[in-house]
């Protein structure tokens, strides 16, 4: 059914991380195949008042004072553009601090984050609820919709707690030992985890999977621990089903992601797989598709995960999560990893695959933060000559250790914050330049193509090593191309554009 047909229409806002934008993807999948008309065009302060979306679903997070800033600003501004909608709000910020958002307006409605997974059985039941006893398929009234998503949450509520409820016996397992029944319970808390999951996606040009949620650490900075809960793992086999599905499809590539994917440990026969031995799986058991992995800890970055990078389908682009250069503030951070084994994580990345695309985050200004630390941070980021920074302040998070300790003045911050940012700018176009005249493998982006006026049009893509280049002609999106790197566009890459480069097709 084109969407044109269908009677109810929801919005989709999606705020942080990549996990984030893929759980709304799967989501986004789950109302249309119910029957909503779906649009995940992101609003402005110049969008127009809008009275046909009935939900906005708003997919929050919480890893900073500022993104939760953004996300009510977003919230009163859907308010606004969207008068006959409930606004459904959902992810980290709502996990956290979900009275603190109901309390804004009357229309919001809270799912936390730690039941964003019924977001995949919400939508047929909304939709059956509202479509009973309207033949005429009249636009329902907000107090409607209010009553028909309270009403689908209550038995979403009162199904889980019935579930959790059942008994050993009750299940397919049949219980042997209580190790073996150790095992069940596992599984059987990972497996809500997961069930946003999609092979089709509306505004994502290459496809995701979730292999991973939660995690074990405990960094002194971070409330992501608290909002997801602990680290749990996709089991191997239903990560091939879906990686095997996603290529049949035709699809040329799938990023691995999580919360923290150096503390994958899936379930495959008797036994776990860590990371290493997952990629090994699915370069074995696929074909042709590439992998990309969205995100790594440097201790996680070892010979036996070596192994497994150097093959040609990992795509050669890596996420080192950082966070600073210094072994006092690192210790500080309660982050488990020291300055050398950054450099060595690097070292082994650069070995073996020659001049990968190496992104990093770092944090400025974290408490007790001295000119010094952060002299080795920015050292470190130019002998290692990252390909980016993502350098982002200092933000106390309730509930964290670091909340309460002495801050460094935000002065300071924002100008350590602007150095790095220089320096990430310089080195990416670095980079680029690098790269210039060379051929490399790309995927063409979703919505990227622009018919330019007196010209045969012009199309984007993302090379695998994630430059993103303009290319011209228009192009089918996400097919595979070759394109050769022309020049790097410092104004764009300086203003924060997403297109880095220009570029051409080679045929």
């Amino acid at each position: 059914m084109s969407d044109s047909k269908k009677s109810f229409s929801v919005h989709f806002e999606t705020l942080g991380c990549r996990l984030n934008q893929i759980e709304s993807e799967a989501a986004a999948h789950f109302f249309s195949e119910a029957g909503f008309a779906v649009d995940m065009k992101s609003i402005t302060g110049n969008s127009c008042e809008n009275h046909s979306v009935i939900l906005c679903i708003v997919n929050t997070c919480t890893v900073t004072s500022k993104a939760e800033q953004k996300a009510r600003r977003l919230i009163r501004l859907l308010l606004k553009k969207f008068p006959s909608a409930i606004i459904l709000v959902t992810g980290c910020y709502a996990e956290l601090d979900g009275k603190d958002i109901e309390a804004i307006d009357p229309r919001i409605v809270v799912l936390p984050g730690s039941l964003k997974d019924e977001l995949a059985e919400i939508p047929r039941e909304l939709y059956t609820g509202l479509a009973k006893n309207n033949a005429d398929k009249k636009l329902p009234s907000v107090d409607k919709v209010l009553e028909e998503l309270k009403k689908v949450l209550s038995c979403r509520n009162n199904h889980q707690e019935k579930n959790e409820e059942l008994s050993f016996q009750g299940t397919v397992f049949t219980p042997v030992d209580l190790k073996q029944k150790a095992l069940w319970e596992e599984q059987r808390q990972l497996k809500p985890h997961f069930k946003l999951s999609t092979d089709t996606f509306f505004i994502h040009s290459r496809a995701s999977i979730k292999i991973q949620d939660g995690c074990n650490s405990a960094c002194a900075y971070c409330r992501i621990h608290l909002a997801r809960g602990k680290s749990v793992s996709l089991d191997v086999q239903s990560v091939l089903d879906r990686i095997t599905k996603l290529e049949q499809s035709g699809q040329k590539e799938v990023v691995l992601t999580g919360v923290n994917l150096s503390q994958y440990r899936g379930s495959y026969g008797s036994g776990f797989c860590d990371l290493a031995d997952l990629l090994h799986l699915i370069l074995d058991k696929t074909d042709e598709i590439k992998i990309r992995i969205s995100s790594l800890y440097p201790e996680r970055v070892d010979h036996a995960l070596a192994l497994q990078l150097r093959n040609p389908r990992i795509q050669p682009h890596f996420h080192l999560s950082i966070q600073s250069g210094s072994d006092s503030i690192l210790r500080v951070m309660k982050r488990p990893y020291s300055r050398e084994k950054i450099y060595k994580a690097v070292e082994i990345l650069r070995q073996v695959k020659g001049d990968p695309f190496i992104a990093c985050d770092i944090i400025a200004g974290f408490p007790g933060e001295t000119d010094s630390d952060f002299e080795e941070t920015v050292t470190m980021c130019k002998e290692l000559n990252f390909a980016w920074i993502h350098a982002f302040p200092f933000s106390p998070r309730p509930g964290t250790p670091a909340y309460s300790m002495k801050q460094v003045p935000q002065s300071i911050v924002g100008e350590r914050v602007k150095k790095l940012h220089t320096i990430a700018l310089e080195q990416k176009v670095s980079y680029i330049t690098r790269w210039a005249g060379r051929p490399l493998e790309a995927i063409t982006e979703v919505n990227r193509q622009d018919r330019k006026a007196g010209t045969g049009g012009v199309s984007h893509a993302v090379t695998e090593n994630f430059i993103h280049v303009e290319v011209p002609g228009i192009l089918p999106e996400r097919s595979l191309v070759s394109v050769i790197i022309d020049q790097p566009l410092i104004d764009r890459i300086t203003k924060g554009d997403e297109t880095e480069a220009l570029g051409k097709i080679v045929y």
